[in-house]
């Protein structure tokens, strides 16, 4: 009973972080092709709070609710038109990202250092699946696509980095010494 309460617990935040994606990817700043989003930093804190089972859900669940016509993408935007658009690699981009960045910090420890690492592996995987979709969904050359899609976003996407490490470890810290969340080795048993 213990083990299925608590799984129904990591489901029903994992819709509550799908949500908190759709709410950041609203907070938008424009650039000519590819904008710079909250959507990054909400998908480093769902996997930095949630771990890689329930953060990567969170991502899949943002996504599909998004591909289905849900207006969660940037923009107010929604639809399956915009996962296989220019900007669709980052959405899908998000997925291996968030499995990744919740994986490394469960084989090693949810520290703000070691967060760190994890988000910045996290964001450069979102950065180069969506740089090669935007490569080629945009017929661009490499130069173009690498110009536009990865280069901005370095300092950027290290900032958000930083963000969901630092809060998403406090908030992580928080929740397991109050009993609102389990550890890591909880969660995936």
């Amino acid at each position: 009973m213990l083990r299925s309460r608590n799984e129904l617990k990591m489901w029903i935040l994992s819709a509550l972080f799908a949500a908190i994606i759709g709410i950041l990817a609203q907070v938008t700043i424009p650039l000519p092709l590819v904008p710079i989003t909250g959507q990054t930093l909400a998908v480093g804190l769902a996997a930095t709070i949630l771990g890689s089972r329930y953060g990567t859900l969170s991502v899949i669940l943002y996504a599909l609710i998004g591909a289905i016509g849900i207006p969660v993408f940037s923009g107010m935007s929604g639809g399956f038109g915009v996962i296989v658009g220019p900007t669709g690699g980052y959405i899908i981009g998000f997925i291996p990202a968030a499995f990744l960045t919740g994986y490394i910090l469960e084989k090693t420890s949810f520290t703000v250092v070691k967060g760190l690492i994890a988000n910045t592996v996290g964001m450069l995987i979102t950065l180069s699946i969506g740089t090669l979709w935007l490569k080629f969904a945009a017929d661009m050359t490499w130069m173009a696509a690498v110009a536009s899609g990865f280069l901005p976003f370095i300092i950027v996407g290290l900032i958000k980095a930083f963000l969901a490490s630092w809060i998403g470890i406090t908030v992580y810290k928080r929740l397991v010494s109050a009993k609102l969340l389990s550890s890591p080795h909880q969660i995936s048993s």
